[in-house]
């Protein structure tokens, strides 16, 4: 299967942005895994996650 990127963009109000950075600050790899087909699968969730997450680190929501 080829990677090809993909690029998209959200938009929501900044308390949405902000419950949903804690959201990914707190999720753990076994909730993720308790979702996924297999471990290979969740490490890509998760991956896919961390990349969300960064992004709404790099807007400026950032829970520590």
């Amino acid at each position: 299967m080829t990677k090809k990127p993909v690029t998209f963009s959200v938009e929501m109000d900044d308390s949405t942005a902000w419950a949903l950075a804690q959201f990914l600050k707190r999720v753990g790899f076994s909730e993720i895994r308790q979702n996924a087909v297999d471990d290979a699968e969740a490490y890509t969730m998760r991956d896919g996650l961390d990349r969300v997450r960064s992004a709404l680190q790099r807007a400026g929501h950032d829970p520590r």
